[in-house]
């Protein structure tokens, strides 16, 4: 490389921009790396393969990506369910064996969610949801945004649509054999539950 390449190279990486975008990327990475190391598994995994927690699995997300976003050799679907069922299979066993029911709750919603859309999609939607460009990338996504416990969509998804569904439905099968038209227990005549332990919890 010349000296002009050098130099304009030298003043790339001086630029306060880029420090500052270095600064940035290095305490994200710290802090992926202080979470994957809660994880006996990630540890024992860079014991193993002398790979660093933190690189791999940015690693093998941006492969994911890139088989996600391309459908490179038909494996779209497939690592798109990966990821939908590999780690929150594993986070729910863990969720199992720790004392604390908080992550119970949390994973028990997502699988019930996380199915209901799984069943929607195979009665008939895959077909047509096929041909959607990039579909197994939103689904992705939204899959990630389902899981992740900053984000609770699993339990919001839950509470604004898939509960107040089966109170409506509930509330309608037990009135209708209730000689007396009573609202069924636990449901309220606008359909909608009882306050369940997510609303006692964060309320």
């Amino acid at each position: 490389m010349s000296a002009q390449g050098q130099q304009i190279k030298q003043n790339f990486l001086n630029h306060p921009y880029t420090q500052q975008a270095n600064k940035f990327l290095s305490g994200q990475v710290n802090s992926l790396d202080a979470e994957l190391n809660k994880y006996p598994i990630m540890r024992d995994l860079e014991a193993k393969t002398k790979v660093p927690k933190a690189y791999g699995v940015l690693s093998l997300g941006a492969s994911a990506v890139v088989l996600i976003f391309f459908n490179m050799f038909g494996l779209a679907q497939p690592v798109s369910n990966l990821i939908g069922w590999a780690l929150p299979a594993y986070l729910s066993v863990q969720a199992i064996e720790s004392p604390s029911t908080n992550d119970d709750k949390q994973w028990l919603t997502y699988w019930t969610v996380f199915g209901s859309l799984n069943l929607a999609e195979s009665m008939g939607l895959r077909a047509i949801l096929y041909w959607i460009p990039m579909w197994f990338v939103f689904k992705t996504l939204f899959t990630i945004w389902l899981m992740l416990p900053a984000t609770r969509g699993a339990e919001i998804l839950y509470t604004n649509v898939l509960r107040p569904i089966v109170g409506n439905v509930k509330t309608r099968t037990q009135g209708s054999s209730n000689p007396f038209n009573k609202p069924a227990e636990g449901f309220n005549m606008a359909g909608t539950t009882a306050p369940s332990s997510f609303e006692r919890e964060f309320s």
